[in-house]
């Protein structure tokens, strides 16, 4: 009876491994949890970044200097109106310290 039993777990084990082979399974018998599942699946990193559009500010120089000019424009403006910020070491931090 045991060698019955000792041929018939090997016929299986044999059967599910062509098994696996065959249809490109991963064979698991500790029946322990594994990646595979994850690693099998498909890559969509390229899909979720060409959802989004391409960002020109990168790219193009001109749109980065006319934004930096503008920047510098608006700070004049705030500097001269006195909105701007302090020269370093005179802010309201140390204005606190000196006390």
């Amino acid at each position: 009876m045991a060698f019955k039993n000792m041929l018939s777990a090997a016929i299986n084990q044999g059967v599910s491994e062509a098994r696996a082979r065959i249809f490109g399974h991963q064979l698991n018998p500790s029946g322990k949890k594994s990646p595979h599942k994850i690693l099998r699946m498909k890559l969509f990193g390229e899909k979720v970044a060409q959802w989004y559009p391409h960002d020109i500010k990168k790219d193009d120089p001109l749109v980065m200097a006319r934004q930096e000019q503008e920047r510098l424009s608006k700070l004049e403006m705030l500097k001269r109106r006195g909105k701007g910020p302090p020269k370093k070491g005179q802010g309201r931090r140390a204005a606190k310290r000196n006390k």
